[in-house]
Protein backbone atom coordinates (compact mmCIF):
# COMPACT_ATOMS: atom_id res chain seq x y z
CA UNK A 1 0.00 0.00 0.00
CA UNK A 2 1.20 3.71 -1.00
CA UNK A 3 1.18 6.18 2.27
CA UNK A 4 1.70 9.71 1.87
CA UNK A 5 1.60 12.24 4.43
CA UNK A 6 0.62 16.04 3.40
CA UNK A 7 1.82 18.09 6.48
CA UNK A 8 1.15 21.69 7.36
CA UNK A 9 -0.10 23.91 9.91
CA UNK A 10 -3.35 24.31 7.52
CA UNK A 11 -3.99 27.55 9.74
CA UNK A 12 -6.47 27.69 8.20
CA UNK A 13 -6.96 25.03 5.04
CA UNK A 14 -7.42 26.66 1.93
CA UNK A 15 -8.84 25.42 -1.62
CA UNK A 16 -5.01 25.22 -3.03
CA UNK A 17 -4.53 22.70 -0.05
CA UNK A 18 -7.85 21.01 -0.96
CA UNK A 19 -6.86 20.84 -4.82
CA UNK A 20 -2.90 19.20 -3.56
CA UNK A 21 -5.26 16.98 -1.37
CA UNK A 22 -7.20 15.91 -4.50
CA UNK A 23 -4.20 15.39 -6.78
CA UNK A 24 -2.47 13.57 -4.09
CA UNK A 25 -5.02 10.89 -3.39
CA UNK A 26 -5.43 9.89 -6.84
CA UNK A 27 -1.76 8.90 -6.65
CA UNK A 28 -1.61 7.27 -3.67
CA UNK A 29 -3.62 4.51 -1.67
CA UNK A 30 -3.84 6.50 1.27
CA UNK A 31 -3.04 10.03 2.06
CA UNK A 32 -2.77 11.43 5.89
CA UNK A 33 -3.56 14.69 5.85
CA UNK A 34 -1.46 16.24 8.82
CA UNK A 35 -1.84 19.38 10.89
CA UNK A 36 1.62 20.00 12.70
CA UNK A 37 0.84 21.35 16.02
CA UNK A 38 3.70 24.26 17.25
CA UNK A 39 3.82 25.21 20.57
CA UNK A 40 6.19 27.88 19.73
CA UNK A 41 4.67 29.48 17.05
CA UNK A 42 0.84 31.25 17.82
CA UNK A 43 -1.92 30.15 15.46
CA UNK A 44 -4.56 31.38 14.24
CA UNK A 45 -7.11 28.52 15.10
CA UNK A 46 -6.58 25.94 17.22
CA UNK A 47 -5.55 22.53 16.20
CA UNK A 48 -8.59 20.49 16.84
CA UNK A 49 -10.67 23.35 14.96
CA UNK A 50 -8.46 22.99 11.77
CA UNK A 51 -8.54 18.69 12.00
CA UNK A 52 -11.84 19.00 12.36
CA UNK A 53 -12.56 21.94 9.04
CA UNK A 54 -10.10 19.59 7.04
CA UNK A 55 -12.55 16.31 7.60
CA UNK A 56 -15.58 18.18 6.90
CA UNK A 57 -13.84 19.47 3.46
CA UNK A 58 -12.77 15.97 2.86
CA UNK A 59 -16.14 14.81 3.43
CA UNK A 60 -17.50 17.30 1.30
CA UNK A 61 -15.28 15.99 -1.60
CA UNK A 62 -15.51 12.49 -0.88
CA UNK A 63 -12.30 11.58 -0.25
CA UNK A 64 -12.18 8.29 0.60
CA UNK A 65 -8.84 7.28 1.26
CA UNK A 66 -7.74 10.38 2.64
CA UNK A 67 -7.54 10.28 7.18
CA UNK A 68 -6.65 13.55 9.13
CA UNK A 69 -4.25 13.26 11.94
CA UNK A 70 -2.17 16.03 13.98
CA UNK A 71 1.36 15.77 15.19
CA UNK A 72 4.11 17.53 16.74
CA UNK A 73 8.15 17.27 16.27
CA UNK A 74 9.15 16.26 13.11
CA UNK A 75 7.46 15.28 10.05
CA UNK A 76 9.64 12.08 9.02
CA UNK A 77 8.80 11.05 12.56
CA UNK A 78 5.35 11.29 11.96
CA UNK A 79 5.48 9.98 8.41
CA UNK A 80 7.53 6.49 9.37
CA UNK A 81 4.95 6.14 12.56
CA UNK A 82 2.14 6.16 10.38
CA UNK A 83 4.06 3.70 7.32
CA UNK A 84 4.57 6.31 4.75
CA UNK A 85 6.91 6.65 2.24
CA UNK A 86 6.18 9.77 0.84
CA UNK A 87 5.42 13.39 1.84
CA UNK A 88 3.48 15.80 0.04
CA UNK A 89 4.53 19.21 -0.64
CA UNK A 90 2.58 22.13 -2.19
CA UNK A 91 4.01 24.55 -4.30
CA UNK A 92 2.45 27.90 -5.43
CA UNK A 93 5.99 29.82 -6.80
CA UNK A 94 9.40 29.07 -7.56
CA UNK A 95 9.90 30.72 -4.21
CA UNK A 96 8.10 27.90 -2.35
CA UNK A 97 11.07 25.74 -4.25
CA UNK A 98 14.14 26.41 -2.86
CA UNK A 99 12.35 26.23 0.68
CA UNK A 100 11.14 23.37 0.19
CA UNK A 101 13.84 21.37 -2.01
CA UNK A 102 16.21 22.24 0.88
CA UNK A 103 13.49 20.74 3.22
CA UNK A 104 13.56 17.71 1.10
CA UNK A 105 17.44 17.19 0.60
CA UNK A 106 17.31 17.71 4.73
CA UNK A 107 14.44 14.65 5.30
CA UNK A 108 16.48 12.56 2.52
CA UNK A 109 19.13 12.69 5.00
CA UNK A 110 17.33 11.76 7.87
CA UNK A 111 15.28 9.74 6.54
CA UNK A 112 16.78 8.05 3.16
CA UNK A 113 13.18 5.80 2.74
CA UNK A 114 10.62 8.25 2.42
CA UNK A 115 10.80 10.18 -0.49
CA UNK A 116 8.91 13.83 -1.42
CA UNK A 117 6.82 14.36 -3.88
CA UNK A 118 5.77 18.08 -5.48
CA UNK A 119 2.56 18.88 -6.75
CA UNK A 120 2.42 22.51 -8.18
CA UNK A 121 -1.27 24.29 -7.51
CA UNK A 122 -3.36 25.05 -10.14
CA UNK A 123 -2.71 28.75 -11.11
CA UNK A 124 -6.21 29.67 -9.86
CA UNK A 125 -4.99 29.28 -6.27
CA UNK A 126 -1.48 30.05 -6.37
CA UNK A 127 -1.67 33.20 -4.97
CA UNK A 128 -3.92 32.02 -1.95
CA UNK A 129 -2.23 31.56 1.39
CA UNK A 130 -3.08 31.05 4.50
CA UNK A 131 -1.78 34.00 5.73
CA UNK A 132 -3.40 35.73 2.95
CA UNK A 133 -6.80 34.42 4.13
CA UNK A 134 -6.35 35.14 7.97
CA UNK A 135 -5.57 38.67 6.72
CA UNK A 136 -8.96 39.27 4.94
CA UNK A 137 -10.61 37.84 7.50
CA UNK A 138 -9.92 39.89 10.00
CA UNK A 139 -10.62 43.11 8.00
CA UNK A 140 -14.32 41.65 7.35
CA UNK A 141 -13.46 40.81 3.83
CA UNK A 142 -15.21 37.79 2.05
CA UNK A 143 -12.97 34.49 2.31
CA UNK A 144 -15.26 32.04 -0.46
CA UNK A 145 -13.15 32.09 -2.94
CA UNK A 146 -10.27 31.16 -1.11
CA UNK A 147 -11.02 28.59 1.57
CA UNK A 148 -14.02 25.85 1.47
CA UNK A 149 -17.68 26.39 3.15
CA UNK A 150 -16.89 24.59 6.31
CA UNK A 151 -13.95 27.17 7.15
CA UNK A 152 -16.56 30.19 6.08
CA UNK A 153 -18.67 29.42 8.59
CA UNK A 154 -16.31 28.77 11.06
CA UNK A 155 -14.73 32.56 10.71
CA UNK A 156 -18.11 33.94 10.40
CA UNK A 157 -19.08 32.48 13.81
CA UNK A 158 -15.64 33.37 15.31
CA UNK A 159 -15.95 37.34 14.04
CA UNK A 160 -19.88 37.35 15.69
CA UNK A 161 -18.16 35.88 18.97
CA UNK A 162 -15.55 38.85 18.60
CA UNK A 163 -18.44 41.15 17.85
CA UNK A 164 -20.05 40.34 20.66
CA UNK A 165 -17.60 40.44 22.91
CA UNK A 166 -16.39 43.61 21.70
CA UNK A 167 -19.84 44.84 23.41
Amino acid sequence: MKIAVYPGSFDPVTKGHLDILERASSMFDKVIIAVLKNNSKKSYLPTSDRVELIKKSIEDMGLLNVEVGSFDGLTIDYARKMGAKFLIRGLRAVSDFEYEMQLSQTNQAIAPEIGTVFLITKPKYNFISSGIVKELSSLGQDVSKFVPKSVVEYLQKDKNKQRKADF
